[in-house]
């Protein structure tokens, strides 16, 4: 299961009612693991009101380095170096490195933890994996915008679930051999060969897409081929003439309807705009699971 938090929803300039860009992924198997992307203004405090703990978040993705989006982490490893923090923190974003080494050396506060950067490719048009586990990997590509910038996909891997129904044609019962079973995909039991796909079916894993900053383009189809949700770029209601800056609802919804997504969750909206539902309305009569984003907004995503 995968809960998103919309911690910030605004594009450029906060208001009363919208922060900068961030967004939290709890996803949750036999563990918890919280990943943030982005990390704008005021991100920690949104963090404290949603009672998710910045101290459990140790993997941060940035999309790019506009202020909006990364501002938010020299208050918050300062937070976590007054909190006695010792676990290692790793940033990932395209030119990650050069950015990182700059913020971490700011003021007098020497860390009592490590932060690592990890380069994000920003050019061409190849699916990156960037990190991974046992039971996901993150993905990226590069986006369309004004500095180098890129999308950022949270695909669970594929898992063997067992079906009880097979268990019991086969005259078993469920024990600790079944981890070995989805482990090395076929075990011996009492002089007979049981193979995963005797007893099991295979779940699909989960997947979502966040944009981050970007008109809409052919490598954010590519990345979001079939995803179950798409976070993106919505700021505007009209066309972003002449600029690669940003994408407008429409286009954003006529993409998630091209990539054959689940739903579409559109971010980053302009500040000059309160009526809400006049930008829902448009994104639904291209795409129709369309929903723009509200600060705290959680969404939650099963199999």
């Amino acid at each position: 299961m995968i809960i998103i938090t919309f911690l910030g929803t605004v594009s450029g300039v906060p208001s009363l009612r919208r922060n900068h860009p961030a967004i939290a992924l709890e996803y949750f198997t036999d563990y918890r693991d919280v990943l943030l992307f982005d990390c704008g203004e005021g991100t920690q405090k949104q963090l404290m009101k949603s009672n998710i703990s910045f101290m459990q978040i140790n993997k941060i993705f940035i999309s790019h380095w506009h202020a909006d989006h990364f501002a938010g982490l020299i208050p918050m490893i300062q937070t976590m170096n007054l909190e006695k923090r010792s676990e290692p923190l790793t940033v990932y974003g395209p030119e990650a490195e050069r950015f990182i080494s700059d913020i971490v050396d700011l003021g007098y506060f020497g860390l009592r933890f490590p932060v690592r950067a990890v380069d994000v490719p920003f050019e061409g048009s190849e699916i990156s994996v960037v990190d991974e586990t046992e039971d996901y990997k993150i993905l990226s590509i590069p986006v369309y915008h004004s500095v180098p910038s890129v999308a950022f996909c949270f695909q669970e891997k594929d898992k063997w679930n067992i079906d009880e129904d097979k268990l019991s044609e086969l005259g078993v019962k469920r024990g600790p051999w079944l981890k070995n079973l989805k482990r090395t995909g076929k075990i011996e039991w009492k002089g007979k060969e049981i193979k995963i796909e005797d007893v099991g079916y295979v779940k699909k894993g989960l997947k979502v897409v966040y944009s981050g900053d970007t008109k809409p383009c052919k490598n954010i189809v590519k990345i979001s081929k079939n995803a179950d949700l798409l976070i993106h770029d919505g700021t505007f209601l009209e066309e972003d003439v002449g600029s690669k800056a940003h994408a407008d609802v429409k286009e954003a919804a006529k993409l998630a309807k091209q990539a054959g997504v689940k739903q579409l969750i559109l971010t980053h909206i302009s500040r000059r705009y309160t009526n809400l539902k006049e930008l829902e309305e448009v994104a639904k009569k291209e795409f129709k699971n369309s929903k723009i984003a509200y600060d705290f907004m959680k969404v939650k995503i099963k199999s």
